[in-house]
């Protein structure tokens, strides 16, 4: 699996688990503050996608998983 993957499944776990945590109609609601981790994912996508900056990829990299272009 490519470190590209890899973040497409963080990021979107990420936002699943806070929206399920922070949504007050979720059945495992827990408090609407989860919320702010849902909009830090997409602004990290957002950034991410004009600079080419992306911290998790540099981590994965230095762990030895391949990139796409590997």
């Amino acid at each position: 699996m490519t470190t590209e993957r890899i973040i497409r499944i963080m990021a979107g776990s990420v936002v699943l688990i806070s929206l399920a945590l922070g949504a007050p109609a979720s059945p495992i609601y827990h408090s609407s503050y989860w919320l702010w981790l849902t909009a830090f994912a997409a602004l990290n996508l957002f950034q991410s996608g004009f600079t080419g900056f992306c911290p998790p990829e540099k981590l994965l990299k230095k762990m030895g998983v391949k990139g796409p272009c590997d």
